[in-house]
């Protein structure tokens, strides 16, 4: 029989989702890399590296995100089945962040400084869709993560040629995010319509924009 957690359990969880999202190199993959060792970059000129680590970086943010949103959905969410389905989507995004965090470092680089911004922004956002209702959060998680699903296969043509490790990550990463999209929407998420789609779309430029040097 599982126990429930006490509130004071729960804080300390959330407290602990906080660290290992927001301290660099403290989140802990439960995947191995997709950039495995047998994965390697041709040279690259320091221009490539920086832009490859500018891209690399608004992933890392993008997943920092995805945690607070996954994390303020999840204290709202009205249905247990939905709740354990936001923390299974959170757990596959913390593979995400650790592996986008380990190529920065390869990369010489460093996540963004505007990342606890980002994630008390995103939080904000999931808490409010799951105070909502569960299809309105669904119909949320799908939309944002077809949007980051878009991204990627941006970033994958966007990288420098000789950046085999970082393409190896995002591609992963393009997969896991499509599948949670229909999860969502297979649990009874609610299609977003255009309008609202394209407001997320607005705010993710103000993210990508900012945290690519920053």
């Amino acid at each position: 029989m599982n126990r429930q957690l006490s509130r004071t359990d729960n804080l300390i969880h959330q407290f602990d989702t906080v660290l290992r999202t927001l301290v660099p190199h403290a989140a802990q993959a439960s995947r191995p890399s997709p950039a495995t060792p047998e994965v390697r970059d041709e040279p690259m000129d320091d221009e490539e590296r920086r832009h490859a680590a500018g891209l690399m970086r608004i992933n890392h943010t993008g997943e920092v995100c995805a945690q607070a949103l996954y994390q303020g959905q999840g204290l709202t969410a009205k249905l247990p089945e939905v709740r354990g389905q936001m923390e299974e989507a959170a757990s596959e995004e913390i593979d995400h962040l650790a592996w986008c965090d380990e190529r920065l470092r390869e990369l010489g680089d460093r996540p963004s400084l505007l990342n606890p911004l980002f994630y008390a922004a995103s939080f904000g956002i999931g808490a409010a869709a799951g105070a909502v209702g569960d299809r309105v959060s669904l119909g949320f998680v799908a939309a944002t993560e077809e949007q980051v699903g878009r991204h990627l296969e941006e970033h994958l043509v966007r990288l420098p040629a000789g950046d085999h490790r970082s393409r190896a990550v995002l591609r992963q990463m393009a997969i896991d995010e499509a599948h949670h999209a229909q999860l969502a929407l297979e649990a009874g998420g609610a299609r977003f319509p255009v309008p609202v789609k394209f407001g997320m779309k607005l705010m993710s430029k103000v993210m990508t924009g900012s945290v690519y040097r920053v």
